[in-house]
């Protein structure tokens, strides 16, 4: 063949060159392997719209056995789309989706991998099947038929498990029927970390054959059954932590959870073992914790779990439109950060702690409660991670079903596909560890045994003086979570269900600051005045930390042990640093303080104004450093002095509030 694509496509071109036309490109359409298929002619006029067969020509070429010709070849299962080789050679890299070959080439240039079917009414007869499930950004033509395009995209991406996001258009200041390619002509030196920042929605899909009727009711996608492959789970631990779903971890306070998450997280990290030998592979993990401090914390338990800290990411305040840092609130803020998370990718495992913080309704209603849980069930699904939620038992609940244990309502357990419980074993035990973590429910696997583990108290190496807990995994158990726990919280005294029990169950690890007793059992049910009541049956030592310091509370063996702080009271450790009891007869005020929401007024009881309680505290210590911190849920002024004594603690009230 004497003729090559380029003078083929001159040739064919040539009535359309005599009306003034030029020539621009010739997008070659190749196979996953690089093979070409067809190819598609781009000619420009300069007098654009007023050009006598408009401002562009796009035709397509193919060879028919003879020599080149206008055409496309038949593909029985739909179009190919463009660079269908860079998209084979790039399986995990974010894939953007433009509307024509011209913007994916320019986007191409810059390092991104872009691809197209091929025009606005092209999307229904493409073959979009090698993007399944991946990480896709949409960037819509600024006119009518852009929004379609990009509409019918999203519908059929959303049918493939594709994580998806748009490009916010409207933000950009594009002219009419602008595209990529006019906005890298007003942003010549570019990079695809300027990419990266561009504003984002989650898209809207719509209907392939929707008509103008239909755009302003509800729109309902049908997926017809033979379009969904089969797929196996994707397991990060096999039966215990899935890709791509969302899991519970509950338990008793004392019992570690947090520490064990803690563990999970190091491993996926540092791509290390778990308790059943089995390696996983290294990934990228993000928590949100609303209880916890990072620095004294979360940071010190990753690193003695040896977590690899330059995968680990907590998330922070958020950004309002306005540039404004506010508190994040996983109710509000999943959109956001899912476009963070496709941002660094590789995430694996997403840590919400407590899952309630995502509930702002009632959490004890099913309806609220699973509307507010579906975005993290989808996020989860979308960044093809493992979400795993931190959650308590409710009080007065042993013995019932470990999924009805929850804290809340029913749909926390429902909405997970495995939920996992944690307990503490009480005196000797032949599972040779101090607690245990069992499988209640799995949707998706196993539903039954677990792993015993322990907790020790370590100093880091590089950090003289910062003590931290970590996970010893021991051996595997058998039998059903309910049967497990049951022999867990054996209690000779009875169900374990009252005041006295849980007081005990709380200081069990070591001492723990008095107001955060009252917040864990008003958590839990139960009043100050029963907390005080129990902690004088058991014997409950008190001491007070310094002038400016809080009480604290400790069993009788415990008194001479300093407790960590509020954040450390949900996974108290059971080696703590020495500090000196308090002498006998040392006066205790909480022995004798009426409980402040009740105050009597002529011998009648009348209910006192609560304080003010915010989400969002400026706090400034006594050598001036100052800083900003986010409640879940809101802190009174006291809570927070007590939880940083010393300190001047003020709330940000928002604008108008």
């Amino acid at each position: 063949m004497s003729e090559n694509p380029k003078q083929a496509a001159r040739r064919l071109a040539a009535p359309w060159i005599a009306k003034g036309y030029a020539p621009r490109a010739l997008h070659e359409y190749r196979s996953a392997d690089g093979g070409a298929l067809y190819w598609r002619i781009r000619l420009e006029h300069p007098d654009g719209d007023t050009a006598p067969d408009g401002r562009k020509i796009i035709r397509p070429m193919k060879l028919n056995g003879i020599g080149y010709a206008f055409g496309e070849p038949s593909f029985p299962d739909g179009k190919p789309l463009y660079n269908l080789d860079l998209l084979a050679a790039n399986p995990s890299a974010p894939v953007w989706i433009v509307e024509g070959e011209k913007p994916a080439d320019a986007l191409t240039k810059l390092g991104a991998i872009a691809t197209t079917s091929g025009g606005a009414d092209s999307a229904d007869r493409a073959d979009w099947s090698p993007l399944r499930g991946r990480q896709c950004r949409l960037w819509r033509d600024n006119d009518e038929a852009g929004t379609e395009y990009a509409g019918n995209v999203a519908a059929i991406l959303l049918a493939l498990d594709c994580r998806m996001l748009a490009v916010d258009v409207e933000r950009l200041g594009l002219p009419a029927k602008g595209d990529a390619w006019d906005w890298l002509q007003t942003h010549e030196n570019a990079t695809l970390t300027d990419l990266d920042a561009l504003p984002m929605l989650s898209p809207s899909p719509g209907p392939q054959d929707a008509t103008a009727a239909d755009s302003d009711g509800p729109r309902v996608l049908l997926i017809r059954g033979d379009s969904i492959a089969p797929e196996a789970v994707r397991w990060l631990w096999d039966g215990w932590l899935a890709a791509g779903k969302f899991h519970v971890l509950a338990g008793r306070p004392g019992t570690g959870k947090t520490t064990l998450a803690m563990a999970l997280a190091a491993t996926i990290t540092s791509g290390g073992r778990w308790p059943d030998g089995s390696r996983t592979d290294p990934g990228n993990s993000l928590i949100w914790s609303g209880e916890d401090d990072p620095k004294d914390t979360l940071v010190p338990r990753l690193i003695a779990n040896g977590a690899d800290m330059s995968r680990i990411y907590f998330v922070g305040e958020s950004l309002d439109p306005d540039g404004k840092l506010i508190c994040f609130d996983p109710a509000r803020h999943m959109t956001a950060l899912e476009l963070e998370a496709s941002r660094i990718g590789g995430v694996r495992l997403l840590i919400v702690d407590p899952v309630v913080s995502a509930v702002s309704g009632d959490g004890n209603s099913n309806t609220e409660v699973r509307r507010a849980l579906q975005p993290i069930v989808d996020l989860a699904a979308r960044l093809d991670c493992a979400t795993l939620g931190i959650s308590h038992f409710t009080k007065g609940s042993d013995g019932r079903d470990v999924v009805e244990r929850v804290t809340g309502s029913l749909a926390f357990g429902a909405a997970a596909r495995i939920v996992l419980a944690a307990a503490k074993l009480k005196g000797d035990d032949q599972k040779g560890a101090g607690r245990i973590v069992a499988r209640a429910k799995s949707n998706i696997g196993p539903d039954s045994g677990g792993f015993g583990y322990d907790l020790q108290q370590v100093e880091l190496p590089d950090y003289p003086g910062v003590q931290a807990s970590r996970v010893l995994w021991a051996e595997a158990i058998e039998g059903t979570a309910r049967e497990l726990l049951r022999e867990a919280e054996a209690d000779d005294e009875g169900d374990g269900s009252n005041p006295r029990q849980f007081l005990e169950d709380l200081l069990s690890s070591g001492p723990v600051p008095a107001a955060q007793v009252f917040r864990d059992a008003e958590a839990h049910g139960y009043s100050k005045r029963q907390m005080q009541r129990a902690r004088e049956r058991l014997g409950v030592k008190t001491d007070k930390g310094g002038m400016r310091g809080g009480w604290s509370w400790a069993l009788p063996e415990d008194a001479g042990r300093r407790g960590y702080g509020a954040e450390d009271t949900e996974d108290a450790e059971d080696t703590r640093l020495a500090k000196a009891a308090p002498s006998a007869g040392t006066f205790d005020p909480e022995d004798t303080a009426p409980d402040p929401k009740v105050t009597e007024d002529a011998g009648h009881k009348k209910a006192a104004p609560s304080a003010p309680s915010a989400r969002d505290w400026r706090v400034t210590r006594a050598n001036g450093e100052s800083f900003t911190v986010c409640r879940t849920p809101p802190a009174t002024a006291p809570e927070m002095r007590e939880q940083y004594p010393g300190a001047t603690v003020e709330p940000i009230w928002e604008a108008g509030a």
